[in-house]
């Protein structure tokens, strides 16, 4: 984004379910590429967040906290820059810039999706701005990409999903693939964000690509590890 263009930000939001992780290797994804985020955090993310990092998120020291969540340090330490491309909005703040369809964005990215998000997002519910932000991504035909981490779904959710899907939403399960030759578990994470950013339309380099050849995963594996 040049200094005289408008700002039009992904949206990103953030359910309780299980998988805070991923959602801040798409936020790195998003803002290493040089995009502009919009952040929600559901109540019961932050959470989440706190039980599977340690992390508080709070409304008033955002950009600490975010900066701490992605693992850059406080704010200051490791400058501005990017976390400048980031818009914070409260997410019970239903009079908030993604509550409205003439709100410019991008697209919405719900990062993981819990299955109460998707039950309220699939019904229109907006009981929250995650939730609206979504409706409205919907409505304004933008995309819109669920990344669905809870196992195994029970009817009501594969039937929210499937309407969802025809009403032209990628449902994305957390499911990593192992042919990347990843070594441990960030690369599994970065895989999944990878494959969001991808629907996205947005590049980055968090994955390894297939190119066809059988073993190449077992190659990175043997291949030495710098120090």
């Amino acid at each position: 984004m040049t200094e005289h263009e408008p700002r039009r930000p992904w949206i990103v939001g953030v359910s309780g379910a299980s998988g805070t992780p991923y959602a801040a290797a798409a936020l790195r994804g998003l803002l290493e590429a040089g995009e502009s985020v919009d952040l929600v955090v559901s109540r019961a993310a932050r959470l989440t967040i706190l039980d599977e990092t340690g992390i508080s998120f709070r409304d008033a020291y955002w950009r600490d906290d975010l900066a701490a969540w992605l693992g850059w340090g406080d704010a200051a330490a490791f400058g501005a820059a990017k976390l400048d491309a980031v818009r914070y909005w409260s997410a019970g703040d239903l009079a908030a810039g993604p509550s409205s369809g003439s709100y410019p964005a991008k697209g919405m990215l719900v990062i993981p999706a819990s299955t109460a998000a998707v039950a309220g997002i699939r019904l229109g519910l907006s009981k929250d701005l995650l939730q609206r932000a979504a409706d409205v991504t919907l409505k304004e035909r933008r995309p819109l990409v669920l990344v669905v981490r809870e196992t195994p779904l029970n009817t009501q959710t594969l039937e929210h999903l499937l309407a969802l899907s025809r009403a032209g939403v990628a449902v994305l399960p957390a499911s990593p693939g192992f042919y990347a030759g990843a070594q441990d578990v960030q690369r599994l994470v970065d895989f999944v964000a990878g494959k969001a950013l991808d629907v996205l339309g947005v590049e980055h380099s968090l994955l390894r690509r297939w190119q066809g050849e059988l073993g190449a995963a077992r190659q990175v594996r043997q291949s030495p590890q710098p120090e």
